[in-house]
């Protein structure tokens, strides 16, 4: 009597893996920066001041002109001071015009402000740059910005939902190739 040998583990064919369902790769969006090079957003990524911050990361960002208080109330309590000495004959002219020319370039340095951009992060607390200059042109990058990280969500979204889904039907295929549970009464189906 022969006895056949044993199966060779290495001649059996491995039965095929089902592969990830590929994820189609957006169109890399061109780099904006600001006129100053303070704010760089590339297509997936946002840097302000040298910090980079990915946007899958960021939940938006907003910008809120803000003067500077401190020398606009400066600024208006000198002016008002000096008017109020100048029409109460308290100062001479030539003293009362420096004082007020003073009060209003304080004012005018006050009003003057600057942009907070801020940084709404995910579960974590916000971070806030000072930005120079006009909002008009911060205002315009802050609404780009805002509109790629909707799009870098919402295309992670469809990923998440392509990989959910293909792991479902592999799910209910496997399911669907074992064996029917025996019948056995120490271990009851419920």
């Amino acid at each position: 009597m022969t006895i056949p040998p044993p199966p060779n583990d290495a001649e059996a064919p491995e039965p095929a893996r089902p592969s990830a369902p590929p994820v189609p790769e957006a169109a890399p969006l061109p780099t904006v920066r600001s006129e100053d090079g303070r704010v760089v957003l590339a297509s997936d990524q946002l840097q302000v001041q040298g910090k980079a911050f990915a946007l899958l990361e960021l939940e938006g960002v907003e910008l809120t002109p803000v003067r500077w208080l401190l020398w606009f109330l400066l600024g208006g309590l000198t002016l008002a001071g000096f008017l109020l000495a100048f029409l109460q004959n308290w100062l001479r002219t030539t003293p009362a015009v420096l004082g007020i020319m003073a009060g209003a370039l304080l004012l005018a340095y006050g009003t003057r402000g600057t942009n907070r951009f801020r940084l709404l992060r995910l579960g974590r607390e916000a971070v806030y740059f000072s930005l120079p200059g006009a909002p008009e042109p911060w205002r315009k990058l802050a609404a780009e910005v805002n509109r790629r990280i909707r799009q870098r969500h919402d295309e992670a979204a469809e990923a998440a939902a392509a990989l959910l889904a293909w792991q479902a039907g592999l799910d209910a295929r496997y399911e669907s190739e074992l064996p029917a549970p025996p019948d056995d009464p120490h271990f009851p189906n419920h």
